[in-house]
Formats: C-alpha cells, sequence, structure tokens
C-alpha cells in the first residue's frame, strides 16, 4: 500500500514502502505444504457428515437416538471393514454409538483370540502366568485360559 507524505511546499509527494522481501520468500515446499493443508479435509470428516445425513441420528444396534450435542458419540461402521469402501448411497456404512461400535469390533478380537488364530495385529497380553505347567502351545494368558475353560462348558451343556 503506497505511503503518503508532504512535500516542504505543501504538494503531496507519494512514497512507497518496500517490504523486505528476505522475510517474505518462502521456499516451494513451504508454499506446497500450505496449499495441501489448505485443501485438505479432516480425516473420514467427508463420509461420515453423508452417514449421518442418510442414516440419521439414531445408532442401528441399540436404537439410541442422538441430537447436535451429542453427535459427537456416533461413529460409522464399514460393514465390510475396508475403510477406503465409502459408496455414496451408504451401503457400507452403518451409524453405530461408541458403545455399539466397540461391541462389534471387539467380539471379532475374541473369537479370533478364543480360536486361537493371530488376527495379523501384534497384541500382548496384559497378564501371563508362566509358572502354570498346564499352558497350552498358544499362549493365552491365565484370563485366556478362564475364557476358553468357560467357553468349552457352555458349549458342551
Amino acid at each position: 500500500m503506497p505511503r503518503v507524505s508532504y512535500g516542504k511546499k505543501g504538494g503531496r509527494v507519494r512514497t512507497i514502502t518496500v517490504k523486505d522481501k528476505s522475510q517474505d520468500m518462502r521456499s516451494a515446499e513451504d508454499v506446497v505444504r500450505d496449499l495441501k493443508r489448505e485443501q485438505q479435509k479432516l480425516p473420514g470428516e467427508d463420509y461420515r457428515e453423508k452417514s449421518l445425513a442418510l442414516h440419521g441420528f439414531i445408532c442401528a444396534r441399540c436404537a439410541r437416538e442422538f441430537d447436535e450435542s451429542t453427535r459427537h458419540l456416533l461413529t460409522v461402521h464399514h460393514k465390510d471393514g475396508n475403510h477406503d469402501s465409502n459408496p455414496l448411497d451408504g451401503s457400507n456404512w452403518e451409524n453405530l454409538c461408541v458403545y455399539c461400535h466397540e461391541d462389534v469390533h471387539s467380539r471379532g478380537i475374541l473369537g479370533e483370540y478364543l480360536a486361537g488364530a493371530s488376527s495379523g495385529s501384534d497384541s500382548s497380553l496384559a497378564y501371563e502366568d508362566l509358572s502354570r505347567k498346564d499352558t497350552p502351545s498358544v499362549k493365552l494368558g491365565s484370563l485366556g485360559n478362564k475364557l476358553k475353560k468357560a467357553m468349552q462348558k457352555k458349549v458342551s451343556s
């Protein structure tokens, strides 16, 4: 923006303020990074909003209803487990409250765990009783053994 000053005889003299270019120069990487940041949406925000608009603010499992103040408790569950599969018709999504969503995912993990299959994810046991001699080759820990025995009793009865 030009700055105006006045001369000795009252006439206006136009002076131009020049910015220090050394401070204003940014690298090309910084410019590209800033442009990408501006264009980026929050991860998952796009399909989450579409799912909430399609299916409403209600949990698909427990039928609990939500409003604008509690909408953060609703999550979008991908039915096929593929988070990159986001069809516009919403056929791969269902809105679940955080409690039902946790339940859906923990059931699969528990089932794999009790079956002795590895889910491919690295998980460690919170407690394992190494002093027991009847520990199976698949190391489930004492809690895992108790769960497995309980499941066997339930199946046999």
